[in-house]
């Protein structure tokens, strides 16, 4: 399987398959942010929030996000106004501020990508899971990789 280069498992295959899924799921995003008065950034913030396996601080949203502090911070406050996050100072250090996904924001996006979650269902059941295995460790490897060059300057 690894010497298999040709047809849909060559570079550029997978390329134009990411690339299409993608802006597939942009799409969806823009919707998503259409719908809710949202920015696209504001979009890209809830997700962030939503993955992270602990919640963030301004700082390091800025800094995935690539924005500046003052981007950042009109976009929680759009996303604060809009109900979907809460800022709360940390307990033990006051200077710290972490950023919550409130429930009822997360039921909110949860009822609009439900047919998304349906068709992502619909396709892993195709598969079977030691096929799924595979796929996962390529994305993750993809990640993994995306995140190298990210954080290498000059890299893109």
């Amino acid at each position: 399987m690894n010497g298999d280069r040709g047809g849909d498992t060559d570079l550029r295959s997978f390329a134009v398959k990411l690339r299409r899924m993608t802006a597939e799921y942009n799409r969806i995003a823009h919707e998503f942010a259409a719908d809710h008065g949202l920015h696209n950034t504001d979009v890209q913030a809830l997700i962030m929030i939503l993955d992270a396996p602990s919640p963030l601080t301004p700082g390091r949203l800025r800094e995935e996000l690539n924005l500046t502090s003052g981007a950042i911070t009109a976009c929680l406050d759009r996303l604060e106004r809009a109900g979907h996050i809460r800022r709360v100072r940390d307990v033990h250090d006051r200077r710290v501020v972490h950023v919550h996904y409130l429930d009822a924001a997360k039921d909110v996006a949860a009822a609009f990508f439900r047919p998304l979650a349906r068709s992502t269902d619909h396709v892993l059941r195709r598969f079977s899971p030691e096929e799924l295995r595979t796929v996962a460790a390529f994305l993750d490897a993809v990640n993994d990789e995306l995140g190298v060059l990210r954080a290498t300057p000059g890299s893109t």
